[in-house]
């Protein structure tokens, strides 16, 4: 597949500047973006759909016994020692919210922190509750500052990730290194008489592409369309930019590197890109459009 000349020209006029071609870059890439690395949709269906059923069964069972421990323990045949299986449900809660994120979140550290944090704060509010049933004063304070501590240290983890709890790629151009584990990237794209737009975004990094998303008939992807030279640079989310912009040509894409785009999209930023931001889109479909991805490739100045 030629990627080179899949590209869009800008449109003529004021401020418009012609792509600047890379350096070693080649008319013909052997193999497209999309095909770069194995991608076994069976299997990931599979372990996905077991981890998620196995999720949503010990989390109902979970808030089972917390909620309802008669009935749970008349359920099972156990002994209704009410503290116990409320113990018992926050522990399958905190197992079930473990196995549910883990469909998104790569980072074993962080995952392992917040199960146990979910968990353990539950069983600290049962040692509250549960005081006329036994047990000291100081349970619930103990094991409160237990889950402060491991909530603590979670906020650090995170940190260390950027806030990024997906799968991240591989870059292989040095311009992409600093989106790799980037959580929001600003994107600036340059209207017909040249100045520029600024809007923060989830970005992608594979090899020596990037990835965005977008609605169809978004004023960037317009923008882009006209005049497909744009800037990248890291950010806040709310759009501050905290390193160097490099610049890029953007071209969108089709077909299955379209989706496979998404795919990326989505691995990295699991809550955002797989729950939150479809949602809008299909509810903003008839407005704004479908969603569209890109691919923005570094451009050397």
């Amino acid at each position: 597949m030629n990627h080179n000349a899949d590209r869009l020209a800008p449109a003529e006029g004021p401020g418009t500047r012609a792509p600047a071609r890379r350096a070693g870059a080649t008319e013909d890439r052997e193999r497209p973006a999309w095909a770069s690395r194995a991608d076994d949709p069976g299997g990931r269906a599979f372990v996905a759909a077991v981890t998620g059923v196995a999720g949503l069964l010990t989390l109902a069972a979970g808030v089972w016994s917390l909620a309802s421990p008669g009935s749970f323990a008349e359920a099972v045949a156990f002994p209704n020692a009410e503290h116990f299986l409320h113990d018992l449900g926050a522990f399958q809660i905190g197992i079930g919210a473990t196995l549910l994120l883990a469909l998104g979140w790569k980072d074993g550290p962080a995952l392992a922190l917040t199960g146990f944090l979910v968990g353990n704060s539950i069983h600290a509010v049962n040692h509250a509750v549960d005081l006329d049933l036994g047990g000291h004063a100081a349970d619930p304070w103990a094991l409160g500052l237990v889950s402060v501590l491991v909530g603590a240290a979670l906020v650090v983890r995170l940190r260390e990730l950027r806030w990024v709890v997906g799968e991240v790629g591989t870059a292989t151009t040095p311009e992409l290194a600093p989106f790799v584990h980037q959580k929001t990237a600003l994107l600036t794209t340059y209207r017909r008489d040249g100045r520029p737009v600024g809007t923060p975004l989830s970005i992608a990094v594979d090899g020596d592409r990037a990835y965005i998303r977008s609605f169809e008939k978004a004023w960037k992807s317009v923008r882009i369309r006209n005049h497909p030279e744009v800037e990248i640079a890291p950010s806040t989310a709310r759009g501050r930019p905290t390193g160097p912009a490099i610049h890029a040509v953007a071209r969108r894409l089709e077909g299955e590197e379209s989706r496979y785009a998404g795919r990326l999209i989505a691995r990295k930023h699991p809550l955002l890109h797989r729950i939150v931001v479809p949602f809008s889109h299909r509810a903003g479909r008839r407005k704004f459009g479908r969603t569209v991805h890109f691919e923005l490739v570094p451009l050397d100045r």
